[in-house]
């Protein structure tokens, strides 16, 4: 191990243009479940139905109260605090090195760390916005309420991430130019198995691809350092 954070530490060095691309991994060392994993959301039905659908355009516009029910009940993280990788991850964009965070995380705590240029690729529990005026809405507004969240203007708010059945956002589209700008990809907490987001790999042609993730990803052969371990062990011996 005390070879590969040399490594580690040697590429971030030399390197001035620095993305960071996460995934669930990234947070689950502060408390929130990933989707997928062994104890995931994805492993039990909510009232009968699958997170699927529950955090789907059809549920939002079909069964609208489940929909909050359920978001109320397993998105809100506004206890949650960032964990060390959250803030290693400020530290090195404070540095000048780090570009951008791309995130497919909805919980916003990259920017509760400090993290100021994170591209929100499936949206963020922090914006809300009515869909009739289009007036913005903090968290807490949709966490603190109950029933259907409604607008002053009559229309329904909503939480601006990507639902099933939604197309990605723009981030996406500025996620990928600072991928194919950067010199250094760093890609952690992430299966690389869910698309289109994993798709992102795909556009990075820099120098150094660096995956760490606990398990084995589908471009582990295509990087130049592979670390098999939790992020937070791995950045607390990186310096800045």
């Amino acid at each position: 191990m005390d070879d590969t954070i040399k490594k580690l530490q040697s590429i971030i060095n030399e390197s001035n243009n620095i993305v960071f691309f996460g995934g669930a991994g990234v947070s689950t060392e502060s408390g929130i479940k990933d989707f997928r994993g062994k104890n995931g959301l994805y492993k039990s039905l909510y009232k009968g139905y699958p997170p699927e659908y529950l955090l789907s355009k059809d549920c939002l516009e079909e069964n609208t109260e489940l929909f909050y029910d359920y978001y109320r009940e397993y998105l809100n993280n506004e206890s949650i605090e960032p964990n060390m990788t959250h803030y290693f991850l400020t530290k090195l964009e404070e540095s000048g090195k780090l570009k951008a965070i791309v995130t497919q995380n909805i919980d916003g705590l990259h920017e509760k760390s400090g993290s100021k240029n994170v591209l929100n690729i499936h949206g963020t529990v922090l914006r809300n916005y009515c869909n009739k005026c289009f007036k913005e809405y903090p968290s807490d507004y949709i966490f603190k309420s109950s029933g259907i969240p409604k607008c002053e203007c009559g229309g329904l708010i909503r939480p601006d991430v990507v639902l099933y059945g939604e197309m990605l956002n723009e981030s996406f589209e500025e996620a990928i130019k600072y991928i194919q700008e950067c010199d250094t990809l760093i890609v952690g907490g992430t299966s690389l198995s869910v698309y289109p987001a994993a798709s992102l790999v795909r556009y990075y042609n820099g120098k150094h691809l660096v995956i760490i993730n606990d398990m084995v990803t589908p471009y582990d052969n295509n990087a130049d350092l592979v670390i098999h371990s939790s992020l937070g062990e791995i950045f607390s011996k990186i310096k800045i």
